[in-house]
């Protein structure tokens, strides 16, 4: 007899099976694979990147020291000058007049001093004969005295008219390029009109930038053993993104922390020649400019050899920054280490590895530590331009989602949970 089993109850008896068949053990899996770098020594020279501002080493204001009308203007605005060069021309008769108003006192002055000399000398000769009386003699000689101070102060106030007419001719106290004229020809100026002109000299030029306290003593740390801070090379980069062609050199270092930064004034000194020559006017353009603002690079004169790693593999955590590396048996080894300067792709270890070291760069997500992992070549990284390493992206380039701006946190593509990426 055949007996017909419904189609719904052989389905319901294969749903019945599945879970009994999905208990079954399968094959056991084998150990992750990941990517891993060998820390490499690599020639780099350190640098530390700060916001500074271009100063003219000599500045000067051009103000009348008399009162007068302008008569004449013997320079070019926006030209270089020459210490000594004639600028500005005040009206001069009336201060001509004066000197020899005053000179004319002097002579006066000298002759009543020749005439009191003479009667002093006659007075004297006449001291023994019945006609001599020590009264005259005292009396002329008293006269005598004051004749010749009255000809030191004729003298005093012709020297004086001279000073005022000399202070008609305005020369330039320095060599700079010379600003735009506050003042036109015709207008009467006085010591209370202002600033003429101002001055400002060309080359060398000072960069200025405040330096944090604790950066200025991990530079007098990193440059103790290398000539300290005379040893330090300094490069510009200006607005525009393009680095400087010059090098200057620190020279001062403030004595004083500002108690409202907690910052320190540094200073160096760098040439500023002209780009060409002169025009016709006497107009020179220089790269550097007087209260520019620019990013300052300290650099050592001579590059270390330190550690560089791919800066994916560096993760952070509340203890500080650390990597994964797999030793001799293959096991996964979390490594404290501390960082130098880095770019948006190296890191620079300056303790914590030796060389040769194998690093995890690709996996990080899926190995944690003491797991028996299967080490293989990482995926090379994207190509970059070169940076000098000082925790920035090169000049020009765009910052994107996965590069940290400088002097920030660097980022990190693959990070574990609970940890930062740098």
């Amino acid at each position: 007899m055949n007996i017909r089993v419904p189609a719904f109850a052989v389905l319901a008896l294969l749903l019945a099976a599945l879970p009994a068949l999905a208990q079954r053990p399968g094959p056991p899996p084998g150990p992750p694979s990941v990517g891993v770098v060998a820390a490499t020594p690599r020639e780099i020279t350190e640098s530390s990147s700060y916001v500074g501002r271009i100063q003219a080493q000599h500045r000067v204001a051009l103000v009348a020291r008399v009162t007068g009308t302008l008569e004449q203007r013997n320079f070019t605005e926006g030209s270089e000058v020459k210490r000594g060069q004639l600028l500005y021309v005040l009206e001069q008769p009336p201060f001509q007049a004066d000197l020899a108003a005053k000179q004319a006192a002097v002579a006066q002055a000298r002759a009543q001093l020749q005439n009191a000399t003479l009667a002093y000398q006659r007075a004297v000769s006449l001291i023994h004969t019945p006609a001599g009386q020590p009264s005259l003699v005292d009396a002329a000689r008293a006269t005598m005295l004051s004749d010749a101070a009255a000809v030191q102060a004729a003298e005093a106030q012709a020297k004086i008219s001279a000073i005022n007419l000399g202070y008609t001719e305005i020369h330039a106290p320095i060599d700079g390029k010379i600003g735009r004229s506050a003042i036109s020809v015709g207008n009467v100026v006085s010591p209370t009109a202002g600033t003429l002109a101002t001055i400002v000299s060309q080359n060398p030029m000072d960069v200025v930038f405040p330096v944090s306290l604790s950066d200025l003593l991990a530079l007098r740390r990193r440059y103790s053993g290398k000539g300290g801070f005379g040893s330090v090379v300094i490069r510009l980069r200006l607005p525009d993104g393009r680095m400087y062609d010059r090098t200057g050199s620190l020279d001062f270092v403030d004595n004083t922390v500002s108690t409202s930064t907690d910052t320190v004034i540094l200073r160096g000194r760098i040439s500023n020649p002209p780009l060409g020559t002169a025009s016709p006017g006497g107009a020179r353009e220089r790269a550097l400019i007087d209260g520019e603002f620019v990013t300052v690079l300290l650099q050592g004169a001579q590059p270390i050899s330190l550690l560089a790693i791919p800066r994916a593999a560096v993760m952070t955590d509340q203890r500080g920054d650390y990597v994964y590396t797999v030793d001799a048996a293959h096991k996964v080894q979390e490594t404290r280490i501390t960082l130098g300067q880095s770019t948006a792709t190296t890191a620079t270890v300056t303790t914590g590895l030796a060389p040769g070291t194998l690093v995890i760069v690709d996996g990080l997500q899926k190995v944690h530590p003491g797991e028996v992992v299967v080490a293989g070549p990482a995926s090379p990284p994207l190509r970059a331009s070169p940076a000098t390493l000082s925790g920035a992206a090169p000049p020009g380039s765009a910052p994107s989602a996965n590069t940290p701006p400088a002097n920030s946190p660097p980022g990190k593509a693959g990070t574990k949970p609970g940890a930062t990426g740098r």
